[in-house]
């Protein structure tokens, strides 16, 4: 095991109790955005969950990682559909990185040493 995720996340919990305290109305904005989707109804708690982890995995977030795996896992995700959503995310950033080398070879292109 790479990481006691179980532990790690208490210590999140931890942290954003003591954010928390001293900073009471941005957690209170956090969670108004954080329930705003579940609101909806147009998408299950699982499917959330599945996407907040594609989305954790694209921004590098443990926190939100150890957070909502144990989400998705209460809300009966399976290991394969958690995969799935991953491949997704793997998918999309591979995408991105594409893109993005399109703007590197802009910039080169209009370097004022190479465009002379």
């Amino acid at each position: 095991m790479m990481m006691d995720w179980n532990a790690y996340r208490q210590q999140v919990f931890a942290g954003v109790g003591q954010i928390g305290k001293l900073s009471p109305d941005t957690i209170k904005g956090y969670v108004a955005l954080s329930t705003a989707g579940e609101k909806t109804g147009q998408l299950d708690a699982k499917t959330r969950e599945l996407i907040a982890l594609a989305v954790a995995v694209s921004l590098r977030c443990d926190g939100c990682i150890t957070v909502h795996t144990d989400a998705a896992v209460k809300h009966g995700a399976t290991r394969e559909e958690i995969a799935e959503a991953l491949g997704v995310a793997v998918a999309i950033n591979a995408g991105a990185a594409i893109v993005y080398s399109t703007r590197v070879l802009d910039a080169h292109a209009n370097h004022p040493q190479v465009a002379a």
